[in-house]
């Protein structure tokens, strides 16, 4: 009988080895990946353009508003922001907007908005800005006449560059 335990003895040590062995590591496999980030926003609405003086013998005076910022962030490359408004402005006005470019970008300056989307900023690449300042300006001819109050809806959409 003594030999017979003595036979099992290392039987026992290697399966206790081997359980104690097993217990002190495991291993997983962890999947993941980054997907396509394209996000833009805006600080707000401008205050009101009003056109109100004129030097006599000249076209009225436009106005401006710089109030408002935008921020970006894409993990993409040769993006731009397009901007359009949503119905065309009434006949002899111009309302335009130049965007501040982010780091790399490329701003296309004082861009006429118009009901069809007009590159305003361009060659943005892996960026993450904020506080970036939109200018709007808003023009008149005489030929306008009197115009009373309204709005048009601005969108400003990043996209793939072309």
């Amino acid at each position: 009988m003594k030999k017979s335990l003595l036979l099992l003895l290392p039987v026992f040590v290697l399966m206790v080895c081997g359980l104690s062995i097993a217990g002190n590591t495991a291993t997983q496999t962890v999947t993941f990946e980054v997907q396509a980030i394209d996000e833009i926003s805006a600080s707000g609405d401008p205050g009101a353009l009003t056109v109100s003086t004129a030097t006599a013998g000249s076209e009225p005076d436009a106005v401006t508003d710089n109030s408002t910022t935008y921020a970006v962030t894409t993990n993409g490359s040769n993006k731009k922001i397009t901007g359009e408004v949503d119905v065309a402005m009434p006949a002899n006005t111009t309302l335009q907007a130049n965007l501040v470019a982010p780091t790399g970008g490329t701003s296309a300056g004082d861009v006429t908005l118009t009901a069809t989307a007009a590159d305003l900023v361009t060659v943005i690449t892996e960026t993450a800005e904020s506080g970036m300042t939109i200018t709007y300006t808003f023009s008149a001819t005489v030929d306008a006449g009197i115009l009373a109050s309204d709005t048009r809806t601005v969108t400003l959409t990043l996209t793939d560059g072309s």
